[in-house]
């Protein structure tokens, strides 16, 4: 029987969200399909351009934060 994969499959397998009985089969089939390899490798060239965008919260976003938390927290004692 010829396994067939969705792009879903492949974004599924380069996040390592397959079993390993997939990666098997879907290695397998990227071998064999070069319109998939092509898919597999702007995948990951999509993780790495959002692993470069990922930022971190200033510091000033983190204590706005904190003090709005503290502060809810204090105003749901006061009422309860």
């Amino acid at each position: 029987m010829i396994q067939t994969f969705t792009q879903n499959d492949i974004i599924r397998y380069v996040y390592n969200e397959t079993t390993e009985d997939e990666n098997i089969l879907i290695q397998d089939a990227l071998i064999s399909d070069a319109e998939m390899l092509e898919f597999y490798l702007d995948m990951l060239d999509v993780q790495a351009g959002l692993d470069k965008s990922y930022r971190h919260p200033s510091p000033t976003s983190i204590d706005t934060i904190l003090s709005y938390s503290r502060k809810s927290s204090e105003s749901h004692h006061t009422t309860v």
